[in-house]
Order: structure tokens, then C-alpha cells, then sequence
């Protein structure tokens, strides 16, 4: 195999140091660069670095692993996932329209209704599974549709391929969160996405120790406007947080295949289980979506969500487990289990929450590295507690 043929496994080990790091000193690791301004040797002509703002080698050495993960011409850092999403946004203009998907993550729902707005961009939330409801969602503004596929927290699935098709037969962009796949499994410039966004902090960071964002652009020309409004909005990526996230890209691959086959059967285990009253995972044959997403992702993924009867019975829950970390966030080597309706999705009012399904006995599982058989184990005594302290309706 040619290494333009190797995998993707093998490609997030090495992308961060096939460059001029290696070449030069045969470092296996990117240098922090800890500088905020950088020495020019010339008056007339500037090096490739001025000011940290505006580009660090070591920043550069991460958006050039993650646009090759992607397989996109740019790839952009920034200090958050919700400041790589509203960079995206600031490409848009007065007048404009944006379709968005329902199931979305809470901090994209709150820019979305409170921010666009003042500046004049309106919206329009669809269950992006219907492609016929979101094309009568699409007005002649219309200029992007915002896709999450697996949607967060009831891992909703959109047929990548379908809305791309619609969106360019409106001239419309289609950006799309990655989060909840990466790279790894779910690629979708390949589909026709003009931009993907990633929280970095999850799954790809993996350490739960740093937060971070990124978007990559399928498009050169794209790809320089969003570098500009990168620039302009100055929400980038430190230094450091960029070493310590191509650290973390570099055991993506066996952190989240170990995470994922065992959400598989964690899936399984709750599906089958009395008190739960139903399992959001896109491994399952049940899933509405499961089909579709087994077309355009390699893996269901290490993140599932699933209904209790009622909050008590969340909290009781919540309260009995003991493995996993009971906090916001995802994608660490521990699991992470948390509330949608007071976490994630607190930024949606409580109707808005309940029309999308998110209801006070919904809980969002991230599953880590611990051993599958200790938190099945741990699921059980938690439920069995539950149900022991809780009236269950019938």
C-alpha cells in the first residue's frame, strides 16, 4: 500500500510532523512555539509568521493535520468548539437565512436564536431527516444549512449525500459538526460538505484537558475567508493547547475504537433492560437512522442517550452510579455521563427541549477506556437501586 493509500489510523500519527519539523531536526514531536511576535529579517518582505494572531507554527502544524484528516485545503483552530461554529456563521450577511437542524447542541441552538438574529440572520429549525420539510424550509435567502449527524444528545442521522444534493440545487453552503464521529469514522467534505466544524475538545483531544475548536473547509477560497474572519475575530488556538491537542489526535484511533465497541454493547445492554423506555444509538438496528448512518460512517460511535421513565428516576440514577463522571462534555478516556436538560441543552427553553424529545429523563452517555464488563456491571446496580427507590409508572 502506497502511503497516499494508507490509512487513517496511520495518517494521525505521523500528519502533525511530515513537514519541516522532521525534515529539519527529526523531532517526532512539534516544538511549542511560545512566541507572540516573531523577528522579520526584512524590511520589504515578511516572514511566514508576524504576529501569533495570525499564525504559529505550532497552530499551523495542527491545522494542516486536521485539514488532511478531513481531506479538506484549510484547516482552522480556535479556542473553542462554539468559536469555530460562529466563525462559520460570521461568513453569512445581513438579509441571510440558515436552515438548522432541531436536534442541535444547546450552545449552537443559543447563538443561533440570540446572537444571529441582532445582526439581522434568520433561521429556521427542521428535523433535517425529512429532506421533503427541509426543502420547504429553504427560502430564496437561504444561504446555509447547518447539519449535526449524529445529532446531540438524541443522535438524530442526516443523509449527508441527500442534503448536499438539495442544498446545492438551492445554492446554498452546508456546514456540518463532526464532533460526535471525527475524522475517523465520518468524513464528510468526501459527501460534498462545504465545511466541517469540530468541539476539539472532545474526542479528538480526548484528555478532557483542554478546550478547543476547529473547522476545515472543502474549498481553497472558502478556506481564506474563514482564515480572515480567524484573524479578524482573534478567538484562536494557543500554542500550547495546539501541542497538547495534536498530542491527543495522534491515539484517537485506539481510544475511540476501544470506546465505541464498547458503547455497542452498552447500547445493547440498555435496549434489552426493563426501566429504560428507549436507546438513541445508530449501531442498533432499531434506530430510524441506522441504515443511512451505516452508509456514510464507518462506526456507530462511543456516544449514546437514553430515556428513563422520569427525572426521579434519572436522579436516582445519577445518583447510584459510580464509574462514570457525572459532568458537561464528552469524548474522554473516562465516561462521562450527563443531564441534557440542565447540561448540554440548558441554554433551550424547556418547551423547545420537550419538542425535540428532550425530556427530563433523558441522560447522554460518553463512554471511555474503563473496562466494558465493569460499567455494564455498574449500570446494573445503579438501575436495580432505581428501580428499588423510584415509582416506576406502568
Amino acid at each position: 500500500m502506497s502511503l497516499n493509500k494508507e490509512r487513517l489510523e496511520t495518517t494521525i500519527i505521523h500528519a502533525s510532523t511530515r513537514g519541516d519539523y522532521e525534515q529539519k531536526t527529526g523531532a517526532v514531536n512539534v516544538p511549542i512555539y511560545l512566541s507572540s511576535t516573531f523577528h522579520q529579517e526584512s524590511f520589504d518582505a515578511f516572514g511566514p509568521y508576524d504576529y501569533s494572531r495570525s499564525g504559529n507554527p505550532t497552530r499551523d502544524a495542527l491545522e494542516k493535520t486536521i485539514a488532511s484528516l478531513e481531506g479538506g485545503s484549510r484547516g482552522l483552530a480556535f479556542a473553542s468548539g462554539m468559536a469555530a461554529i460562529s466563525a462559520t456563521f460570521m461568513l453569512l450577511s445581513s438579509g441571510d437565512h440558515i436552515v438548522v437542524t432541531e436536534d442541535v447542541y444547546g450552545g449552537t441552538y443559543r447563538f443561533v436564536t440570540k446572537v444571529l438574529p441582532k445582526f439581522g440572520i434568520d433561521h429556521t429549525f427542521v428535523d433535517l431527516a425529512n429532506v421533503d420539510e427541509t426543502a420547504r424550509a429553504i427560502r430564496p435567502n437561504t444561504k446555509v444549512i447547518y447539519i449535526e449527524t449524529p445529532s446531540n444528545p438524541r443522535l438524530g442521522i442526516t443523509d449527508i449525500e441527500a442534503i448536499v444534493e438539495l442544498a446545492k440545487l438551492n445554492d446554498c453552503l452546508t456546514f456540518l459538526d463532526n464532533t460526535f464521529m471525527s475524522p475517523l469514522y465520518q468524513r464528510p467534505l468526501d459527501l460534498g460538505v462545504d465545511i466541517v466544524v469540530h468541539s476539539a475538545t472532545k474526542f479528538l483531544s480526548g484528555h478532557s484537558d483542554i478546550i478547543a475548536g476547529l473547522a476545515v473547509t472543502k474549498g481553497e477560497e472558502l478556506g481564506n475567508r474563514l482564515a480572515f474572519i480567524q484573524n479578524s475575530f482573534g478567538s484562536i488556538l494557543g500554542a500550547q493547547d495546539s501541542y497538547a491537542l495534536i498530542q491527543g489526535i495522534k491515539t484517537l484511533g485506539a481510544r475511540l475504537t476501544q470506546s465505541s465497541e464498547s458503547a455497542s454493547k452498552i447500547a445493547s445492554y440498555l435496549n434489552d433492560h426493563p426501566l429504560v423506555d428507549e436507546v438513541f444509538y445508530p449501531g442498533l438496528a432499531s434506530h430510524p437512522g441506522h441504515a443511512i448512518h451505516s452508509k456514510q460512517s464507518t462506526s456507530p460511535g462511543a456516544v449514546l442517550s437514553f430515556r428513563l421513565p422520569n427525572r426521579d428516576a434519572a436522579k436516582a440514577f445519577v445518583e447510584n452510579v459510580r464509574i462514570p463522571v457525572f459532568a458537561v462534555s464528552l469524548g474522554g478516556v473516562e465516561s462521562i455521563l450527563s443531564y441534557p436538560a440542565t447540561m448540554s441543552h440548558a441554554a433551550m427553553p424547556k418547551e423547545q427541549r420537550e419538542k425535540r424529545g428532550i425530556t427530563d429523563g433523558l441522560l447522554r452517555f460518553s463512554v471511555g477506556l474503563e473496562h466494558v464488563d465493569d460499567l455494564i456491571a455498574d449500570f446494573d446496580q445503579a438501575l436495580i437501586k432505581t428501580s428499588e427507590k423510584v415509582a416506576i409508572p406502568n
